[in-house]
């Protein structure tokens, strides 16, 4: 069973930069893409990065050009560097994995950490 173990996120001032971390245990498959959804208060959550084995992202447009995704394979580790922070980006941030074993995909969370950006 895989597991996710979230790290990072807290408090920051707006303009500022957090770094949230992930890492998955227990998979037996490969985890293809990892990435990061959040759910602002209020509001559904909605994607913000996934990065793909080969080095492959996908951004939502709120966030291009201020967080950056990254991954270590061989860690089965995902960070997000969140940069030029804006009271909008506060909000409950998920890693998500898929887990790929051999024709089945199993959706994985986390289970989620705060971010707050103060204006």
């Amino acid at each position: 069973q895989v597991q996710l173990v979230e790290s990072g996120g807290g408090l920051a001032q707006a303009g500022g930069s957090l770094r949230l971390s992930c890492a998955a245990s227990g998979a037996i498959g490969m985890i293809n893409p990892m990435g990061w959804y959040r759910q602002p208060p209020g509001k559904q959550r909605e994607l913000v990065a996934t990065i793909r084995v080969t080095g492959t992202t996908n951004y939502a447009d709120s966030v291009k050009g201020r967080f950056t995704i990254s991954r270590d394979n061989a860690k089965n580790t995902v960070y997000l560097q969140m940069d030029s922070l804006k009271p909008g980006d506060t909000a409950v941030y998920y890693c998500y994995a898929a887990h790929l074993f051999y024709t089945a995909k199993y959706d994985v969370w986390g289970q989620g950490t705060q971010v707050t950006v103060s204006s």
